[in-house]
């Protein structure tokens, strides 16, 4: 673009690559060094204690309400805007974690354009994996830096969604072969997890949503792309919206489930009521020629051919033809159906 005077317009450029110090429960004394020497470093802090809070707490000059909320966790995601930084509260998950467990992990982060900090109660391997590379390689800039932490914390999600995924199929086909009680507590445990990620998506993809320029705007951070903190909201909906989708198939899979032990249940009652209906008239005819009168011992039930006629063919008759009915009804036989069908 040429100014009105023939020349070039001078346009923004991106600053170059550069060494960010990623420090790990430093000492007080190394993170003033870098501030005063004006180094943009990224301080990670591990279960801390107050002292070591206090000591960042000075150093930042953070509001006391900033330093409260640093120290309060179990909160709910949020970001807190200040003059020359913000406070942020995160959520990602541990994989390692079994399902039904405290699957969720908080990080608090404190954000400006000297030093972004982190600082949670848990271990991280994905933020121990960033700080371990940039501690080997440049950084494309402070908030692209700022942009990988929390994108890392937030990408956390996937890896436990996949493996929900293939635990609902397994469930799928465990339910179809045969239905136990453990296969419905797996699904709850699931519906668990789901539904403690479900409650901190929805709030940080509000926050990002509507507040991400803010951490783009903090004054002394480095010029770079703003969409950087956009793209998190993107992230964050695509995450949403496979919880909200592996919620349902839950919500399927204990339909089918319910379903199948049902139809089982079904099953067994309706060969129970065959062997009842069946032994029902052999009862009736060996109490009825089992009375002890003396017509029917002097008159009915005198001969051998009595026995085999009145005293075991009308057994036999009665089980052929109620076998026959039932075979005709569909109740057994090749057109007998029980249990469930896999749908398709």
């Amino acid at each position: 673009m040429s100014d009105g005077d023939g020349g070039t317009a001078p346009t923004a450029q991106t600053p170059g690559p550069i060494r960010i110090p990623c420090l790990h429960n430093p000492a007080g004394h190394e993170v003033r060094f870098h501030l005063d020497n004006g180094q943009f470093v990224w301080v990670d802090l591990e279960e801390p204690g107050d002292d070591d809070l206090a000591q960042i707490a000075s150093l930042l000059r953070l509001h006391p309400l900033t330093v409260a909320d640093a120290r309060t966790f179990k909160q709910r995601p949020k970001i807190e805007d200040y003059d020359t930084y913000v406070f942020i509260v995160l959520f990602g998950v541990d994989p390692d974690t079994d399902p039904g467990g405290r699957i969720l992990r908080e990080v608090h982060m404190i954000i400006s354009g000297d030093i972004v900090v982190t600082i949670r109660h848990h271990s991280s391997a994905a933020l121990d994996a960033l700080r371990a590379r940039y501690d080997q390689h440049p950084a494309r800039s402070e908030q692209f830096l700022t942009y990988e932490i929390i994108d890392a914390v937030i990408s956390t999600f996937v890896p436990v969604l996949t493996r929900v995924d293939d635990d609902i199929d397994d469930l799928e086909e465990q339910v179809i072969e045969q239905p136990r009680e453990e296969d419905l507590q797996r699904i709850f445990s699931l519906k668990r997890d789901l539904v403690a990620m479900r409650r901190v998506l929805a709030p940080m993809r509000d926050m990002f949503l509507r507040r991400a320029d803010n951490i783009a705007e903090l004054p002394g951070f480095g010029t770079d792309d703003k969409l950087y903190f956009r793209d998190l909201y993107d992230e964050l909906i695509r995450i949403a919206e496979m919880v909200d989708a592996y919620r349902d198939l839950l919500s399927g899979t204990t339909d089918l489930y319910l379903s199948t032990v049902a139809n089982r249940q079904g099953e067994v009652n309706r060969q129970l009521t065959i062997i009842a209906t069946i032994f029902l008239p052999l009862t009736f005819f060996t109490g009825f020629f089992g009375q002890n009168f003396a017509f029917l011992t002097g008159h009915v039930q005198n001969t051998e051919l009595s026995f085999w006629v009145l005293g075991i063919g009308t057994l036999v008759a009665s089980v052929v033809v109620l076998s026959f009915w039932f075979r005709r009804r569909g109740w057994i036989g090749q057109n007998a159906t029980g249990g469930a069908t896999r749908p398709d």
